[in-house]
């Protein structure tokens, strides 16, 4: 039996604040960063994102001081 290998392309995700030229992400602008946020209230990764590493620092950096500031929450019901 021979065993044939499936090959998926996928496209790469451009990182949306490369393409726009942000490079201070506010945590106070809460509607940007829900984006990258489940409904559960976890961050989402560079995979589903598409955010390079630098800028998924930021965002990551971001959404936690929102989340003590209280402008998002920790865990969404």
């Amino acid at each position: 039996m021979s065993q044939t290998k499936r090959f998926f392309f996928r496209y790469k995700r451009k990182c949306k604040f490369c393409e726009e030229k942000i490079d201070y992400i506010d945590y106070k602008n809460s509607n940007v960063l829900s984006e990258f946020i489940t409904e559960r209230g976890k961050i989402l990764s560079r995979r589903f994102t598409g955010t390079c590493s630098k800028h998924q620092r930021k965002l990551e950096r971001a959404i936690k001081v929102a989340r003590i500031m209280a402008l998002l929450p920790f865990v969404k019901k």
